[in-house]
């Protein structure tokens, strides 16, 4: 049982953050119920794992009835439409709440609930460009590189998401009263960049240049580097006792690499390291270095990874219906995460879930008759 047992959630159905935060709510133990539509078809997506599906039309009126009747025995809902959507379908906040006055309605969006582009179209891509997130992440003189989706809608959205949520259910436990909220994936990348902002404000950091500065590849000590194989190491040696390590393990010279914080040396410095590290293989240097404090890392693309020894001892990845998949995360000594089931059929738990909650037979089967439920 994990330690959101007893909890239900609402899940409207989308696209990135809102379902990672259902299934980071699902693995934790939540009762995750995603509301899909009409038609809708799950693939083999992991976010689904865990989690219920119930379909309801939500553009037929006793489809909303039964949605608002379903938010009656829920504690959370994730609503994952532009701003606007939720009232213009007669499920907003005012409808869900006066229904059930306990519910945390979780919005989660890219631009936000306010502000001149809350209405307009966006993508991870977008929201980093922003928060200055996305301008520092790449090579000097070069365009910047997209890190995946993984800064705006994962780590600022999805993670914001969860714990929103998370610190809301507390509160709600001592107050007894639900309320709104506005989850931002353009806040969430701001705030990631907090760390940034501290250094610049130390004169640690030039935000006005890529590959200039300790951690965004201009420090020959913090970077990644191709082996002999066409395989790439990482390298993080920030610590003179760790960058210490790195020169003996790599036997780099100390009239070559002493002078670590000196940037003007970093160029210099980092193509001497490029020469070093492209005389052995990707493997040859895990056996130098992997395991000490020189702060290493073989650069594993995403198939590779789960069969990493480290990931294998614990058990980092998991395989639920033949897909290999992150497992749970974090993790808890009393009330551990699981995933119960991997992702049902749309639909699959319509029946049984409008059951649990109150609905007869007759009422089902109305429902199913009108097409306001599948």
């Amino acid at each position: 049982m994990g330690p959101l047992n007893g909890y239900t959630v609402i899940e409207l159905a989308g696209i990135g953050p809102a379902p990672m935060g259902g299934m980071m709510l699902a693995d934790m133990g939540a009762e995750v119920i995603r509301i899909d539509r009409v038609g809708g078809m799950v693939m083999k997506d992991v976010s689904t794992r865990g989690k219920k599906s119930v379909v309801v039309n939500l553009k037929d009126p006793n489809g909303l009835e039964t949605l608002l009747r379903m938010v009656e025995n829920a504690d959370a809902l994730i609503d994952p439409y532009r701003p606007g959507v939720c009232e213009k379908l007669g499920i907003g906040p005012s409808a869900c709440l006066a229904r059930n006055p306990k519910l945390i309605f979780a919005r989660m969006t890219g631009w936000g609930q306010e502000g001149p582009l809350a209405q307009s179209a966006g993508h991870d891509i977008n929201y980093i460009s922003i928060t200055g997130a996305l301008y520092a992440m790449g090579r000097k003189g070069e365009k910047p590189v997209p890190p995946l989706n993984l800064v705006g809608d994962m780590g600022g959205g999805g993670m914001l998401l969860v714990n929103g949520v998370l610190a809301a259910l507390l509160e709600t436990a001592n107050s007894g009263k639900g309320q709104v909220i506005d989850v931002a994936m353009v806040d969430g990348a701001a705030q990631l960049m907090w760390m940034f902002h501290s250094f610049e404000a130390m004169g640690l950091w030039d935000a006005t240049e890529r590959e200039s500065n300790m951690l965004d590849g201009g420090a020959h000590f913090y970077d990644t580097y191709e082996c002999a194989d066409g395989e790439y190491i990482s390298i993080g040696s920030i610590e003179p006792q760790f960058y210490a390590l790195l020169k003996e393990r790599a036997g780099l010279t100390e009239e070559d690499f002493g002078a670590q914080n000196d940037q003007s040396q970093w160029s210099a410095m980092k193509e001497k390291l490029t020469t070093v590290i492209k005389q052995k293989t990707q493997a040859q240097w895990s056996e130098i270095m992997e395991g000490t404090d020189v702060c290493f890392a073989p650069v594993l693309n995403f198939l590779d990874a789960p069969k990493h020894p480290a990931n294998i001892a614990r058990n980092t990845y998991i395989e639920v219906d033949g897909l290999v998949q992150p497992a749970p995360a974090p993790r808890f000594g009393r009330t551990p995460s699981e995933v119960r089931h991997g992702g049902h059929d749309v639909g699959q738990d319509t029946d049984a879930i409008l059951t649990e909650m109150g609905f007869g037979e007759q009422e089902l089967a109305g429902l199913r008759a009108d097409g306001s439920i599948v």
